[in-house]
């Protein structure tokens, strides 16, 4: 699980710097129909998940929803088909 949090921090903060690009270049209303609140969620849940214990009984729950939002990554050529749920 550590390797995709990795991948999905990497991928987290690309799409960012590509988001904050288009929103210099163009301004920030080229952004309104963005993921980017959706960035953000995936990258609490991450958080979420690296500090929960993993004897709490919603680690396991939490772990499989980062895998189900990583396949939106799943083109990526570091993409891992170990991480499909």
């Amino acid at each position: 699980m550590d390797d995709l949090l990795e991948f999905l921090r990497a991928r987290y903060e690309e799409d960012n710097h590509a988001y904050a690009y288009v929103a210099h270049t163009f301004g920030s209303g080229a952004l309104l129909d963005s993921h980017l609140p959706m960035l953000d969620l995936i990258g609490m849940l991450a958080r979420d998940y690296e500090t929960m214990d993993r004897s709490d009984s919603r680690s396991t729950g939490l772990a499989y929803a980062i895998r189900i939002l990583a396949q939106s990554y799943a083109e990526h050529s570091d993409y891992r088909e170990a991480w499909r749920p």
